[in-house]
């Protein structure tokens, strides 16, 4: 069993990681997580395809990672696509609010936190998740390329996640900007040591661009989007009756 603390935290964190439990209680578990990937499926079937931007929820306004993001949504909007991200503050709203503002669809993926993650008001479809595995599967399923903005421990675990699935052929030709080159630099040396030691392949990275041009970055995701993929209208209705 792990130690308590003595912090206060939300009774699910206490018990879900917290080693073996009831059955029943694993069940209703189960049942809980379904309920959740249920919601988020019926929520966002009909958002169109996206481009999902990371990035932190501390930078403020008038920083330059978050003015950049606010021109991505903007040119995500230009682009025909939606723009989703993890529905807080920071780098998450300004990318919302770039297409919010410029008539393109602004959709978010919060999480319930005790700090830091309030929903922005940037966006025309927003949903909450208890868990943060819930919330990535979803922040990749739905989009097309994926743009990394300087940020912490969970933009890198969201990165590192996105990258797995494409060494792992789990996805498939979905390019990814790194954007910010001073920030990024030491990881991605970090990365090209590991594919000297053969640890990863080089052809891994074959999908990652790093750059500080906002259009360089556009034109990334334009190149492979054009040359990939054939966005198919869905029908109105399906099997859990969504409505447009």
């Amino acid at each position: 069993m792990k130690q308590n603390t003595g912090a206060i935290i939300p009774a699910k964190e206490q018990v879900y990681l917290d080693g073996p439990k009831s059955r029943r209680y694993e069940l209703g578990f189960a049942f809980r997580v379904f309920r959740q990937f249920i919601k988020g499926f019926r929520t966002l079937h009909f958002i169109g395809p996206c481009i999902t931007v990371f990035g932190s929820a501390r930078f403020k306004q008038d920083d330059p990672y978050y003015i950049a993001a606010r021109s991505f949504g903007k040119k995500i909007a230009e682009l025909g696509f939606t723009t989703m991200t993890g529905g807080g503050p920071g780098i998450m709203e300004a990318a919302n609010r770039g297409a919010f503002e410029n008539g393109g669809m602004s959709v978010g993926c919060n999480i319930q936190l005790p700090f830091e993650q309030k929903p922005n008001a940037y966006m025309q479809k927003s949903i909450t998740f208890e868990h943060f595995f819930v919330r990535k599967v979803l922040l990749i399923k739905y989009s097309y390329a994926f743009i990394i903005m300087p940020g912490g421990f969970g933009t890198m675990d969201e990165f590192f996640e996105t990258l797995t699935l494409v060494q792992t052929k789990t996805i498939t030709q979905f390019p990814i900007v790194l954007f910010g080159k001073k920030y990024h630099q030491s990881l991605m040396e970090m990365i090209e040591w590991m594919a000297q030691q053969g640890t990863i392949s080089k052809q891994d990275m074959s999908l990652v661009l790093l750059t500080d041009d906002e259009n360089e970055a556009m034109e990334h995701i334009r190149s492979y989007i054009n040359t990939n993929y054939k966005i198919k209208p869905r029908k109105l209705f399906w099997w859990l009756f969504e409505k447009r």
